[in-house]
């Protein structure tokens, strides 16, 4: 999130998309509320009319898998009614800036395409500069090849009409959408973009959040209360979880892993030259970077060693979940640790990824229960026991109420927990379970002369001798030290690249000082102005609370809005001031180089509208999903040219002419990801105790199914058997004259606990993003039948 969870109430427009935060974050509509109490709006976007849908003020229907049209239509709509910030547009993004020569797009591509490999040549899409490296720039922003006008050329496609017959979007409708939120452009207005994993779970889920960002930027919507991209977490740690790396091409603080496949990464010189760029905060990444293996490594990381960088593995693989689960169903990996993630529900092609599990010589589970994972070799899972050679460990975790730690929210709020309860039973806290796994093998492997033991028995595991660690050394270690001295760190801006700091997450440094306690701890509830309650937790980065926060300002330093003020230049006192922490140094006035940088990350101080990044093309296109019951309306290319296509079982592809439906999974308000946890409970079991499919009525009639129903539902992966739900709340959609049915369904449900049902997750296909390669839950095509 760029802003907070609270920020939302100062909002004059929220455009949801992907999203049912009314049923499944609805602490956030507490905030939206508050919003519609001041005059704001609310427009929910989505293929089933939802909770969100009722209580907002807008609805506007689209089909899965058409974000991009959807938002490449309001940035047509934006440019042409002559709604964009253009000030904000010219001084904090790239739309002056001039590309390449040899940059082209062409039905459906962009330059520097091979075809054979399926990836792009991204030096194709390079910025012009100046001999001293810097941008070249058209401030009026006629030049042909300044961004904004190949962005406009690129967009100009996206008339109403193309987009409503590829969405399904009613055309009075779309315009509404369009006009609405498009006025929150107007200086003293700001409107935030609500997403979760409807967005984000497509193979062009990374574009959809960049098209997000792309309309909030030309609105002038980013850095403002009441404004941003926010995302809305599937669960109350996933941004914390991320911030540590556990992302499998990231280290802690978003430091890309070493990869043998980049010839740089041989060495950490190689490394720091390849990853850090010439300008703009990253380019403090070498410290970032050293002090990170300084707190991993300890003594055991030099100068002279290139302080541990060679302890870290140099993978050639491609291991994300998708992948991992390729490489068992492969015979490529012996065994696996899960905590806490239940695949055989929640995993896309969940069927194959539980015969791959079959495929392991063991698994240890790290759960609160038996869940379909752990108990996968079961018989009641399908299975013959004893043709499964996979070794099964349980080892019982206790809940987040029996063990204490810091959790980080989506508003990137670091917020300690305290200990409510005693574990039961046996179980025990997560990070007892590793610590005491970690101090074992170091015994068992002290005495190793293997070279590939090495890392391990360097790593400088401080946290005591017993069955628990020591949180609080685990919190200082994070935050860092002056090793010269012993102290703690205040702030990241102290990190060095000379082994003489330490930080186990750079993002956090901080929060933890010195002179001080725990930040993360703290309770002040009091508002410090703007409702961003400086005190209390800390937010990554430095505890500010709005993202390029510079940006609610204009290039004098004066907010645009008085209304929307929240940090502004002091002339007297030489600083910047206001209700939070600027996003950039405090004392860099408005004059001085840097001081309109309004996104000082970047290179070049500028937001990206675009982005020569993307593994998938600088602007974001439609492409149909990798299963789609149209053809592209917007080029000859099916579907993104840049995804990898795994072939054989993992990969079956479904076609219209077998799957006309498009299906999609969303979660329900009793059921909480895989259901391990809820199903597990008797009251909500109650609630929600059936799988069922929604169908529209239109639908049913064509099928002759009929509410309460058992049907079958099959897609080129599989079939389920679920309870009809037949329902208002879909409803056909009609593209380019038509028919065009949406089913959709929870994907909680498994065989275990009180509540039992088919898995959703058995129809959906294994294949992900371009970027990220998260799985394609959310558009894909099946049949429906009578039982």
């Amino acid at each position: 999130m760029t802003n907070h969870w609270n920020d939302l109430q100062w909002t004059d427009c929220a455009l949801i998309m992907g999203a049912n935060p009314a049923e499944n974050h609805p602490i956030s509509f507490r905030w939206l509320t508050k919003a519609k109490e001041k005059g704001g709006k609310i427009i929910s976007v989505d293929p089933r009319y939802t909770r969100t849908s009722a209580v907002s003020d807008m609805y506007a229907p689209l089909r899965s898998g058409t974000d991009i049209p959807f938002v490449g239509g309001m940035i047509k709509y934006a440019i042409e009614n002559n709604l964009i910030h253009k000030e904000y547009v010219v001084k904090y993004t790239n739309a002056s800036f001039i590309v390449k020569e040899g940059y082209d797009f062409n039905d459906g591509l962009f330059s520097g395409y091979d075809e054979a490999k399926r990836v792009y040549d991204k030096t194709k899409w390079a910025i012009e500069t100046t001999p001293d490296g810097k941008p070249v720039k058209d401030e009026t922003l006629q030049h042909p090849r300044s961004v904004f006008q190949l962005m406009k050329k690129h967009y100009s496609r996206y008339d109403v009409d193309t987009v409503t017959a590829v969405t399904g979007t009613p055309k009075e409708d779309y315009l509404s959408v369009c006009k609405t939120f498009c006025e929150t452009g107007k200086v003293g207005k700001s409107g935030t973009i609500l997403y979760a994993m409807g967005t984000t779970q497509h193979t062009v889920g990374s574009q959809n959040v960049r098209i997000f960002a792309i309309l909030q930027l030309l609105l002038g919507n980013i850095g403002l209360p009441g404004g941003g991209i926010n995302a809305m977490r599937g669960e109350s740690n996933v941004q914390g979880s991320t911030d540590f790396g556990l992302l499998w091409d990231n280290l802690t603080g978003y430091l890309a892993a070493p990869k043998a496949t980049v010839p740089e990464h041989a060495t950490l010189d190689g490394y720091l030259k390849k990853e850090t760029p010439p300008s703009g905060y990253w380019s403090n990444k070498p410290k970032f970077v050293v002090s990170l293996l300084k707190s991993w490594y300890g003594t055991s990381a030099t100068k002279d060693n290139e302080f541990g960088y060679q302890f870290l593995p140099k993978g050639n693989k491609n291991y994300s979940h998708i992948n991992l689960f390729k490489a068992m169903f492969n015979n490529e990996l012996e065994g696996a640790f899960l905590w806490g993630t239940n695949p055989v529900v929640g995993g896309p092609n969940a069927g194959k990824e539980k015969e791959a599990l079959g495929n392991l010589k063991w698994l240890v589970a790290v759960d609160l229960w038996e869940t379909e994972t752990s108990a996968f070799w079961q018989k009641e899972a399908g299975n013959d026991p004893s043709r499964i050679n996979t070794e099964v460990f349980l080892l019982p975790a206790c809940s987040s109420f029996e063990k204490e730690g810091s959790i980080s929210n989506s508003s990137r709020w670091m917020q300690y927990r305290w200990k409510a309860i005693e574990p039961k039973g046996e179980s025990r806290p997560d990070l007892d379970i590793v610590h005491e796994l970690a101090v074992k093998l170091k015994k068992l492997y002290a005495n190793s002369p293997e070279s590939a033991d090495k890392p391990f028995l360097a790593l400088d595991w401080n946290y005591g001798t017993g069955e628990a660690p020591d949180l609080d050394q685990i919190a200082k270690e994070i935050n860092g030290y002056d090793l010269k001295t012993g102290k703690l760190l205040k702030t990241f801006g102290d990190l060095k690249e000379d082994g003489t700091t330490s930080s186990g997450n750079w993002i956090y440094s901080g929060f933890y000082p010195e002179e001080g306690k725990n930040l993360s701890q703290r309770r002040d509830n009091k508002d410090t102005g703007g409702g961003n309650f400086l005190n209390w937790s800390f937010a990554w980065p430095a505890n500010r609370r709005i993202l390029y926060n510079r940006a609610s300002a204009d290039p004098s330093g004066k907010p645009w809005s008085q209304d929307k003020a929240v940090i502004w230049w002091d002339d007297a006192q030489k600083k910047w001031v206001g209700n939070d922490v600027p996003d950039f140094k405090a004392v860099t006035a408005p004059t001085e180089p840097g001081g309109t940088g309004a996104f000082m990350m970047n290179k070049d101080g500028v937001a990206l509208l675009f982005a020569p990044t993307m593994n998938d093309g600088p602007f974001p296109e439609h492409y149909e999903p990798f299963e789609s019951p149209v053809p592209n309306a917007f080029s000859s290319v099916e579907y993104n040219p840049a995804i990898v296509i795994n072939d054989g079982e993992f990969n079956k592809r479904g076609f219209k002419v077998d799957y006309p439906i498009v299906a999609t999974t969303y979660r329900v308000e009793a059921h909480w990801q895989s259901g391990s946890m809820t199903r597990n409970q008797e009251w909500l079991s109650e609630i929600a105790r059936y799988m069922y499919v929604e169908i529209s009525e239109e639908l049913a009639k064509e099928k002759g199914i009929n509410n309460k129903d058992k049907v079958i539902v099959t897609s080129a992966r599989g079939k389920i058997e679920a309870y009809a739900l037949v329902t208002k709340r879909y409803k056909p959609f009609t593209l380019k004259g038509k028919k065009v049915h949406q089913i959709g369904m929870p994907w909680n449900f498994g065989y275990k606990g009180y509540a039992t049902g088919a898995t959703a997750n058995r129809l959906t296909p294994h294949i992900g993003d371009a970027n990220t390669m998260i799985p394609e839950y959310k558009a894909f095509l099946c049949d429906i039948r009578r039982a």
